[in-house]
């Protein structure tokens, strides 16, 4: 072999190698740009969870002092009853606005309640939550429930009560988180529509008692809504035993002729 053919077999032998170097250098920049941009993507996606968790706070909580409702009772005034307190036996629902379940309860036993409170028989406590908020979002359920609160204040939560779970709509649709629909039921309510009513709904004035209340329901563990206690006996939840109007009555009548 000649010389200048040993030479040019070098020289490409070199040439060679030095594209090779240049792919290594070549490669060694792009995987430093992939896990540049990686870092950047993540920083980036963790700085908008934040800014979602953040705004997701923002909206489920709310501020300032607890202004409890008037005649609310019981522990930390987190009830809002309705009876006479010398009845014998004693009701505690908790329940939401936006609840199908409580919507099924009230509409199958609201009218034995409502006698049975009429008789002096029995004394119910109303506890409020905002679970469907929490589950299906929205503000509907402490919207309904500030109103509701505002009704109390009025003396017309009973009322105001019941047209609300009549009027109760879809599970997915947060109507009731509009003022304004809730302000066009109170017209149901005679007495109800008034400015102080229509203020205290805009104002928002019980929706930190509205929170607490919401944030017993959580401390006690309890599982759902509705929660019905008879004289602080989970009668709702007894599948074995299902509750009816019917026995409610007769328990509590029973109760009462003790």
């Amino acid at each position: 072999m000649s010389e200048k053919n040993r030479e040019g077999k070098r020289a490409a032998r070199d040439r060679l190698a030095e594209e090779r170097e240049r792919q290594k250098s070549r490669e060694k920049q792009r995987r430093v740009l992939i896990v540049s941009a990686a870092v950047v993507g993540v920083l980036a996606l963790a700085t908008v969870a934040g800014l979602l968790a953040s705004n997701s706070g923002d909206d489920k909580e709310t501020s300032g002092p607890v202004a409890i409702p008037q005649g609310a009772n019981g522990k930390d005034q987190l009830a809002l009853p309705v009876g006479k307190d010398s009845a014998k036996s004693a009701l505690t629902i908790w329940e939401d606005f936006r609840c199908p379940a409580c919507k099924s309860f009230e509409d199958a036993y609201r009218t034995t309640i409502h006698e049975l409170t009429d008789k002096g028989q029995l004394k119910v406590d109303y506890h409020l939550a905002t679970l469907i908020d929490g589950n299906m979002g929205g503000s509907g359920s402490l919207r309904a429930a500030n109103a509701a609160a505002c009704a109390q204040d009025a003396g017309k939560f009973t009322p105001y009560h019941d047209v609300l779970f009549k009027n109760q709509p879809a599970e997915t649709d947060d109507a009731f988180a509009k003022n304004s629909r809730l302000l066009e039921l109170a017209g149901q309510v005679d007495g109800l529509d008034t400015a102080s009513f229509k203020k205290c709904v805009e104002d928002g004035e019980h929706d930190s008692w509205v929170d607490k209340s919401n944030k017993a329901f959580q401390d006690a563990g309890l599982q759902g809504t509705p929660t019905v206690l008879l004289d602080g006996k989970n009668i709702f939840a007894d599948q074995k035993n299902p509750l009816t109007p019917a026995k409610l009555k007769a328990m509590v009548e029973k109760a009462n002729a003790a």
